[in-house]
């Protein structure tokens, strides 16, 4: 088991496929569904998993996808019946940790057979096939706790140095989006007003791969370079999409979609 710090580089360059796979899945049932699919394109996963825990210790995140059937769901859903986070050794080292000044961004990785509880060991690992895990997990000054998760079958090659950096290239982008997500299923139950993470759902698919890619911190032009379109359709796409999320500029996108986002400290 072991974790590192990461410290994401600002201009990494990410696939606007798989940035409109997350973005797709904030605000719905199916944020790790969306995220599974992310990172399909990139690296093979059997499981993804999604996890917030409040200041309070109370779960307010919980999303679940396979590959095949529904068998991360039923393991997510005795995971949280028998609050196996709180013997979930990446999510008490996260609540035993200072709360920080900013949001602090880690890499976990871990092997089933690491897991000291037997019955947690065999609910999430051993009945279900998964040899090990790696995560992208969140500390906030809040004290909310995120834990964005993928596995690995007995089938499937060991996660790998390469595969660690694909995942930590993609980490601020996974966070940040169960954080939104978060955000936007705690307004729905105090029925508040909708977050711009949920009015992103609104969006044109081709809308949201515009926005996907401003998000990431690219101009307008840089978009276009990257869709493989003319810099116009960008800015016509870009416009109907601000309208409709209520903003003016890219500026307003970056702090009303992501507050408080994950920077290195």
């Amino acid at each position: 088991m072991k974790r590192w710090r990461l410290h994401p580089a600002a201009d990494a360059l990410l696939s606007a496929a798989v940035v409109g796979d997350v973005l797709a899945g904030i605000g719905t049932p199916h944020l790790a569904a969306s995220c599974l699919a992310a990172m399909h394109r990139v690296m093979p996963v059997t499981f993804c998993t999604v996890f917030g825990v409040d200041a309070t210790g109370r779960i307010e995140t919980v999303s679940a996808a396979s590959s095949y059937g529904h068998t991360a769901e039923r393991t997510a859903e005795r995971y949280v019946a028998q609050r196996f986070d709180r013997l979930d050794p990446h999510m008490a080292w996260l609540a035993a940790r200072k709360l920080p000044k900013r949001a602090q961004l880690w890499m976990g990785h871990q092997h089933g057979d690491e897991v000291a509880d037997p019955a947690y060991r065999a609910a999430c690992y051993g009945d279900v096939g998964i040899r090990e895990r790696s995560s992208v997990l969140l500390l906030r000054p809040s004290g909310q706790r995120v834990a964005v998760s993928f596995y690995r079958s007995l089938a499937q090659p060991e996660f790998g140095e390469t595969d660690f950096g694909v995942i930590a290239a993609h980490a601020t982008l996974l966070a940040d989006a169960a954080s939104a997500h978060s955000r936007s299923a705690a307004a729905v139950h105090e029925a508040a007003a909708p977050t711009l993470a949920s009015r992103l759902l609104t969006l044109s698919l081709r809308e949201r791969e515009v926005i996907g890619q401003l998000m990431a911190g690219r101009t307008a032009k840089e978009t276009a370079r990257v869709l493989g379109v003319e810099l116009s359709t960008v800015r016509t796409h870009q416009y109907r999409a601000f309208r409709r999320l209520g903003i003016r500029t890219q500026k307003e996108l970056l702090r009303g979609a992501m507050p408080a986002a994950v920077t290195a400290s």
